[in-house]
């Protein structure tokens, strides 16, 4: 059974359901989003000499660096820019339905920031005093990132949960009941997604992470009928991971603290993906029951 509140929030995909008209969503919104990145990387292209431009650009693909991590975030601007277009063009319907009713948004996306936030904190605390992170960057440079930062952030995680939580999960729910396709296909897409052979045999841990987390997104937003729970949960995980502690030599380049491993050892990134999944299902947990009242 579905929740009256995704019901509603479902509603207004069903004026024009036809896969057609999905599948043009998504051819849009991914030329929209790769046409995007192509556009970042020709500015760069003229604002970096051409003999460092291949090391510039595998620098901003692998978040090596501050500033080439600040243009990773901005590609995401493209992914946002995709669902907000293709809702109207392809559905006849206002971008702002794929968010939800503004009241609910608000209040699923504070209560998600604030929740993770203090869980995260508390565990991070403990960890900090069992197994001290190594030092990345200067807290005075760090802190002179953080305005860039934080809204690239917010905007690479509400990009992503626009297309997946939002576009995605509500075009398949108007035109299908089964929760397999409207709620586990996207994640399973979420997650493929982040594959990274550099990984070696993890990667399918990470894939399987990422799955989890897609998947307790997506019930928030059947939960509320909104996107707002869906994006402070992401948010706020990717603030820690990008911002706070990073793995070394992955996405690193903003990070305050850098992990003694990479994401290649196989002796301590079970532990941590295992450790961080355990406290999102705890978040996630809370969250239900706080989304209810």
């Amino acid at each position: 059974m579905r929740t009256p509140e995704f019901q509603a929030y479902v509603a207004p995909a069903r004026l024009y359901p036809q896969i057609w008209r999905l599948l043009l969503g998504i051819g849009l919104i991914a030329f929209i989003y790769f046409g995007f990145i192509g556009l970042v990387f020709w500015a760069g292209f003229g604002y970096v000499t051409p003999f460092h431009f291949l090391r510039w650009a595998h620098a901003v693909m692998t978040g090596q660096g501050a500033w080439p991590t600040l243009v990773l975030l901005f590609t995401f601007v493209g992914m946002a820019l995709g669902p907000i277009i293709a809702a109207p063009a392809c559905h006849m319907r206002s971008p702002g339905t794929l968010f939800g009713p503004l009241s609910v948004t608000l209040r699923g996306f504070f209560i998600a920031l604030a929740v993770v936030s203090a869980f995260y904190l508390a565990v991070g605390a403990v960890s900090f005093a069992l197994r001290p992170p190594l030092d990345n960057l200067p807290v005075t440079q760090w802190l002179g990132y953080l305005p860039y930062a934080l809204p690239l952030i917010l905007i690479q995680t509400s990009g992503e949960e626009l297309v997946f939580r939002g576009y995605l999960q509500q075009q398949l729910a108007a035109r299908f009941r089964a929760r397999f396709v409207w709620m586990v296909l996207p994640s399973a897409v979420f997650a493929a997604m982040h594959w990274d052979p550099g990984m070696g045999h993890q990667a399918w841990l990470v894939i399987g992470m990422t799955f989890a987390v897609a998947m307790m997104a997506a019930d928030l937003t059947e939960k509320t009928g909104a996107l707002g729970a869906a994006i402070g949960l992401h948010f706020a995980n990717n603030v820690f991971a990008i911002l706070v502690v990073s793995v070394k030599d992955n996405i690193d380049g903003l990070s305050l603290f850098i992990t003694e491993f990479d994401k290649t050892d196989m002796t301590q990134m079970p532990g941590e993906l295992a450790l961080n999944l355990i406290t999102l299902l705890i978040v996630w947990w809370i969250l239900r029951n706080l989304l209810d009242r």
